[in-house]
């Protein structure tokens, strides 16, 4: 997969990937790349913005310059994101999903949002990752590349660890993680159930299931 990301925030995306199963993840199999809204517009003093019509606060991103940056960047199998309050909310059913996909483009707003005409004409799905105001898309769409990227096949080596992760199965969905231990099996007094010592699979996949 494929993933571009329009800001006007670059440096907020720097190392970010560089980290975790994405840092580690073969090139060949997801490629991110970051890209400066500023570099695509045509009006002085690199201006992204203006004020919107009808008056209200806030600054409008402009649909010139995102035109320009995402017809640069959209081929027949992209899918462009907008990034926004208002979009349905990030499950785990919309990260996989958008897994399958082979090439993403995503649109970070800020300030008052960006022009609806880029919406209406370029803006395939619009998504929030919850009910709450942020400054703008960048942290969202960080958001959105963690979960999808470790759902595609090869980015986690174990192919089966998606399988066993939390929200993995629809059935499940509500329940999380059972409790995890590790060594030492004492500490301070405090003891790892001993089901977990047993080296019994079955009753420790029964305990945990009746945990979760």
């Amino acid at each position: 997969m494929k993933i571009d990301i329009i800001t006007i925030f670059p440096e907020m995306f720097e190392k970010i990937f560089d980290f975790g199963v994405i840092g580690q993840s073969n090139k060949d199999i997801l490629e991110i790349n970051i890209h400066d809204l500023r570099k695509f517009t045509p009006y002085k003093h690199n201006q992204v913005d203006d004020r919107p019509f009808g008056g209200g606060a806030g600054m409008v991103l402009m649909p010139e310059p995102l035109f320009n940056a995402i017809e640069s960047l959209k081929k027949d199998n992209s899918y462009v994101i907008f990034l926004s309050p208002k979009g349905v909310t990030l499950k785990q059913e919309v990260g996989e999903e958008l897994s399958k996909k082979e090439h993403l483009i995503l649109i970070c707003g800020r300030y008052e949002g960006i022009d609806q005409r880029v919406i209406d004409e370029l803006v395939d799905e619009e998504i929030s990752i919850g009910n709450y105001v942020l400054s703008g898309g960048e942290i969202p769409a960080m958001v959105l590349v963690d979960n999808v990227s470790r759902l595609i096949p090869g980015v986690i080596k174990n192919e089966n660890f998606n399988n066993s992760e939390s929200f993995s199965d629809p059935s499940s969905r509500d329940k999380l993680d059972f409790p995890q231990y590790t060594r030492p099996a004492d500490f301070r007094g405090l003891k790892v159930p001993e089901i977990l010592l047993s080296g019994n699979h079955k009753k420790i996949d029964d305990w945990r299931n009746t945990l979760r």
